[in-house]
This record gives structure tokens, sequence and C-alpha cells, in this order.
């Protein structure tokens, strides 16, 4: 199953870790604390956010290369509009290992 990583960096990353899943906890089964978060879009595919004083880290997990491509742009597209006040720059997704 493919994956992928990111960091954004931000010093609110707990509020648009939470911001993210409440969201999408209308229509997925989401799991999160102040710290961390699951987000179980389907069987095959799912975010998980870790939030730092520091950092934003996402982990997308696909069932192939396009869904993965394609949550990743969902994914982001969410977290800037939730960080408008906030310039968070180009996001770099790293294959997993």
């Amino acid at each position: 199953m493919p994956a992928s990583h990111a960091t954004v960096p931000t010093a609110s990353a707990g509020r648009y870790l939470q911001q993210l899943c409440k969201h999408w906890s209308h229509k997925f089964a989401v799991e999160f604390t102040p710290e961390h978060g699951v987000i179980p879009f389907d069987a095959t595919r799912r975010c998980t956010l870790d939030a730092s004083p520091e950092h934003l880290a996402l982990r997308i997990d696909a069932a192939d290369d396009a869904t993965l491509e394609r949550t990743q742009g969902v994914v982001i597209d969410h977290l800037k509009r939730f960080a408008f006040r906030e310039e968070l720059g180009e996001v770099r997704w790293e294959r997993a290992g």
C-alpha cells in the first residue's frame, strides 16, 4: 500500500489538526486528540495527523498511487482553507519507505 508524509511548519498545528478531524467526523469514524488524529476515509485510504508546537505532520496511506495523490491534494486544500490567515507555503510530500 503506497504511503506519503509531509511536515507543515506552523505554531497552530493542534488547532488545524482538530479542525480537519472535526470537519471529516461528520462523514467518517474519525478519532482525535489535540496532538494526534486518524481520518479513515475508507477501508483503503486514511490520513494520520500529529501536532507538535512547531509543525503538523501528515501521513496518507492509500490503495494505489492515483488515490494517494488525490488524497494528498484534498487534505492540503482543506488545511489551507482552515489556515487562511497563515501562509503555509508549498507542502512537499515524500513517499514513505
